[in-house]
């Protein structure tokens, strides 16, 4: 394989994969914020084959005490490669991630996983919502995949450290417009922004059900903030989750972005650092 493939699978081609018997490896990554892990979710209906993976614990490294590094921390090399094995991710298998919480814990799942060097992986397009309201076969119970042999190790993809953060010629932040503009902040405890950086939220990615915009109209809206091939671009989130969607998005219409993993909850853990509100 020469490259990565499309980020995108729609629920139609993954439906024809699973009725001609060539299933890619899937993962349910069901996630919310605050919510009940989707253990439950998954165990109540999934793609048919489908395996069960923890944000929290497969995606995500626990939070330090200082919080450097933020809410959710990128996943030690051997936990995260170990949780795919138990998944049934295979070297040079396809992969294919879905969630229900609009494409961000799929995202995430993605981007580890290419960070990883893994170039089969796409995101379902609308997730488990799109796969119900499109007539795809449901499965209930456990899965118990057959184990994989994935290994690897991380560097496939760009990542920006906080002190390189404000070099970043242009620097999305993917946040809801009011946090970034620091008029609420529920979930971290310094309100605002990095100084310099654009707002462009995860939400403008998507239609009203769940699935990305055409390509000409993400292009348009990145390339509104100066998001454009060949520019210097980084993504930025509350964790370094949601932010993996707009990376995502940037990818379709063909700008390789970094991502900042610790996100604002790692920026504001050092009170030294600046902080924008507008």
């Amino acid at each position: 394989m020469s490259g990565p493939v499309h980020p995108l699978i729609d629920t139609a081609e993954l439906r024809a994969l699973l009725e001609a018997g060539r299933a890619p490896t899937l993962l349910d990554v069901r996630y919310r914020l605050g919510g009940p892990p989707g253990a439950g979710e998954h165990e109540a209906g999934h793609v048919p084959g489908a395996a069960y993976v923890d944000l929290d614990t497969a995606l995500a490294a626990p939070v330090r005490e200082d919080r450097r590094g933020g809410r959710h921390p990128l996943p030690e090399t051997g936990v995260f490669l170990e949780a795919m094995r138990a998944a049934g991710v295979t070297r040079g298998g396809p992969v294919v991630v879905y969630d229900d919480w609009s494409g961000h814990a799929a995202a995430r799942a993605w981007w580890l996983l290419r960070h990883h060097g893994v170039e089969d992986v796409r995101v379902l397009d609308g997730g488990w919502s799109a796969w119900v309201a499109d007539g795809g076969s449901v499965e209930t119970g456990e899965v118990a995949p057959v184990r994989g042999d994935l290994d690897g190790e991380p560097g496939s993809m760009p990542v920006v450290a906080a002190e390189d953060v404000p070099a970043v010629s242009v620097l999305v932040d993917a946040r809801a417009g009011e946090r970034y503009r620091g008029e609420v902040e529920p979930v971290d405890p310094v309100a605002g922004h990095v100084p310099g950086a654009v707002n462009v939220p995860t939400a403008l990615n998507l239609t009203a059900d769940g699935r990305f915009r055409p390509v000409p109209e993400l292009r348009e809206e990145y390339a509104a903030v100066g998001a454009v091939p060949g520019a210097d671009v980084a993504a930025y989130c509350g964790s370094g989750v949601t932010a993996c969607l707009d990376v995502l998005a940037l990818e379709l219409v063909g700008v390789r972005a970094a991502l900042y993993p610790g996100s604002w909850s790692d920026w504001v853990s050092d009170p030294a650092r600046p902080v924008a509100k507008d």
